[in-house]
């Protein structure tokens, strides 16, 4: 399988939004910014900020849609024209209710399992057939408190664990941007030994 060109954080603009569980995704894509010392720019045509890092020898778009997460396909579906990239060239990270938060687990295709950018960006590509960074945020327990919980900020615990996940994830996405999914996938799945 090809490695990847494109890396995609998902999130809501705005300070607001900085550091609720929905914007995993853009503590992702800002963390691994952060550890490349890659900047952010803006870049109107693509309806996101956008930066360059190189990891494994190979060179990456990093992209923030400054879209709200509904509408994040807009964003991606831009870039992955302008820099002729093909869907599975391309991973996006993205919080997870699924998973408790401290994970994080790396797939390819499947539905959107609700989560709105995810289901934008299938409805614009007219697929799924790319490569997902699920983040795990955890569930409030009741599909009532769902909404709350995603656009709220998570505990002290969860948002260190988070954090840790996201650490990890980072640790592995040389594998992945080199095209051994599965070798990433395996790291990244097996749980730590405490």
């Amino acid at each position: 399988m090809a490695g990847l060109r494109l890396i995609v954080g998902l999130g809501n603009p705005g300070a607001e939004h900085a550091r609720t569980r929905h914007n995993a995704g853009f503590w992702f894509i800002d963390a691994l910014a952060a550890a490349g010392g890659a900047r952010f720019g803006l870049e109107s045509k693509l309806h996101g900020e956008t930066a360059k890092l190189q990891i494994a020898g190979q060179n990456l778009h990093l992209l923030k849609p400054a879209t709200f997460m509904n509408l994040s396909g807009r964003s991606l579906g831009a870039a992955l024209r302008y820099w002729k990239i093909e869907p599975e060239e391309c991973l996006v990270a993205h919080d997870e209710l699924d998973l408790p938060p401290g994970a994080a687990r790396i797939k390819f295709d499947g539905g959107h399992g609700g989560q709105n950018g995810l289901r934008d960006i299938m409805q614009v590509l007219g697929h799924g057939k790319f490569h997902r960074l699920r983040i795990g945020i955890g569930h409030p327990g009741h599909k009532d408190r769902v909404t709350p919980w995603v656009l709220g900020r998570p505990g002290k615990d969860d948002e260190a664990s988070m954090l840790r996940a996201i650490d990890d994830a980072i640790g592995v996405l040389p594998l992945a941007v080199a095209g051994d999914f599965n070798e990433a996938m395996k790291r990244l799945h097996t749980p730590k030994d405490s």
